[in-house]
């Protein structure tokens, strides 16, 4: 019995940890504080309300002279801060937040598991039982949660990339401008945000593998793959997106399979991140600086279908790029026309 009494406080002890995380998690869009508690002020509650019945009776000698005593009380003043409004939260704020629940919900369901492995040793039933339906309530508040936070993040992204003074024109082009922020989901499942790989060179491969163009690419030179394996230890991550409409997660999960990709495909059927971008054809390519800014947009090489134009020689314009990119120099080609097929938005 009194291993029963054991089993049952440390798992409530374990819950008391555990369930307050998602009131903690929950802010507002703005850029609010992710979790309760904070500096209270300057003054206690109890000298506010003294305040505000003494205010309207002093004069203006006794005002200034509070007032003085607040700046000393507050020390030196700090250079003002940017903040972030309601109207323009932190890209980052959205991925703290899932990341932040993820481990939380992975530390408690493993505390719960190894608590009901021992009851189950024991021989405890019905503390086994309730076991059961505590991993079931956390599991299900979980994935509720990351639901939300997930669909909250869809919205702001949305929402940046449909504001019609981001959207790409020709003068743009020709000089680098920061990429779009995005999330999208691989056709294996995980979940991609362009702002993990800060700090990164990164590579947007709009891809149709319908299209003799990028078949081309795939199964003769092995152009792609091989960009891709040449520089992935050198800071650079491939990513090919894939905005046709009516592609299927299977015929994408094969071909990867087949061409055995060293790097995702991105679902972006709807094509709300292909049209963001301005992506015309595929293959359109895209290289990201380190600094999240497009120094790079347009074709993969001078030769499509393998068709070099007569008296010149070929050139692999995102390998060119790339180069340079990575030993710090200016990118000499910042824009040529993509070759290919157009892209099947919706």
């Amino acid at each position: 019995m009194k291993r029963y009494l054991m089993l049952t406080i440390v798992t409530m002890m374990v819950l008391s940890l555990v369930f307050p995380v998602f009131g903690q998690l929950e802010s507002k869009e703005g850029g609010q504080p992710l979790e309760k508690g904070g500096n209270t002020g300057i003054l206690s509650p109890e000298e506010r309300l003294k305040l505000r019945e003494k205010w309207p009776t002093m004069s203006q000698e006794e005002r200034d002279e509070f007032r003085n005593q607040m700046r000393e009380r507050m020390g030196p003043m700090r250079p003002p801060t940017r903040t972030m409004t309601p109207s323009e939260p932190s890209p980052r704020v959205f991925e703290d937040q899932i990341a932040k629940l993820k481990q939380k919900h992975e530390e408690a369901i493993n505390e719960l598991k190894a608590i009901r492995e021992l009851a189950v040793k024991e021989k405890a039933r019905l503390t086994t039982e309730r076991l059961d339906k505590l991993i079931n309530k956390h599991q299900k508040e979980y994935e509720e949660t990351l639901q939300s936070l997930e669909q909250r993040r869809d919205r702001f992204e949305k929402m940046r990339l449909e504001r019609p003074d981001r959207r790409l024109g020709a003068e743009e082009r020709q000089a680098a401008w920061p990429a779009l922020p995005f999330t999208l989901k691989s056709f294996d499942g995980k979940t991609i945000s362009l702002s993990e790989y800060r700090g990164k060179t990164v590579v947007l491969e709009w891809l149709n593998f319908e299209c003799p163009f990028v078949n081309y690419h795939y199964d003769k030179p092995k152009t792609m793959i091989k960009l891709a394996n040449k520089y992935k230890n050198k800071n650079v991550v491939w990513l090919a997106i894939n905005s046709t409409s009516h592609t299927t997660p299977e015929a994408n999960k094969e071909f990867a399979e087949k061409q055995k990709l060293p790097y995702p495909i991105l679902d972006d059927r709807s094509g709300r991140v292909g049209r963001a971008y301005g992506a015309k054809t595929t293959p359109h390519m895209f290289i990201i600086n380190p600094s999240g800014r497009i120094v790079y947009e347009g074709a993969i090489d001078n030769s499509p279908l393998g068709k070099t134009p007569e008296g010149k020689e070929l050139t692999n314009y995102v390998d060119k790029a790339l180069e340079e990119t990575i030993t710090g120099k200016m990118v000499s080609t910042k824009n040529t026309e993509p070759y290919g097929c157009s892209v099947k938005y919706p």
